[in-house]
């Protein structure tokens, strides 16, 4: 059996976490656009009211990709990386996200 969710809940889980990487830090510095792991049934309208609630920020735009995880093997066998559901969002012009803040 399983509960309801409000959907102030739903939005406070839909954003897993940030992603940090060169790829993720050139469209911050270029497109004003920041990228998010979401949970892989997230909507683009869902993701789009989590950002701008949790960060008071105004977004322009989302778009959503899945991404495959790739077959790895070794010596011992195969195994399989866990698919991913990005989230690159775009911000409105003069605003900014930055997740490497100073003195904490």
């Amino acid at each position: 059996m399983s509960r309801q969710q409000t959907p102030q809940q739903r939005l406070m889980q839909v954003l897993v976490a940030p992603i940090i990487s060169e790829k993720a830090t050139l469209l911050a510095d270029k497109s004003n656009q920041v990228a998010f792991r979401v949970l892989p049934d997230a909507t683009k309208e869902e993701v789009k009211a989590a950002v701008e609630s949790f960060f008071k920020v105004q977004v322009t735009g989302v778009r959503v990709l899945n991404q495959a995880g790739k077959l790895k093997r070794n010596a011992r066998g195969s195994g399989r990386r866990a698919n991913v559901r990005k989230a690159y969002v775009s911000l409105a012009a003069g605003q900014e996200l930055n997740f490497a803040q100073e003195g904490v």
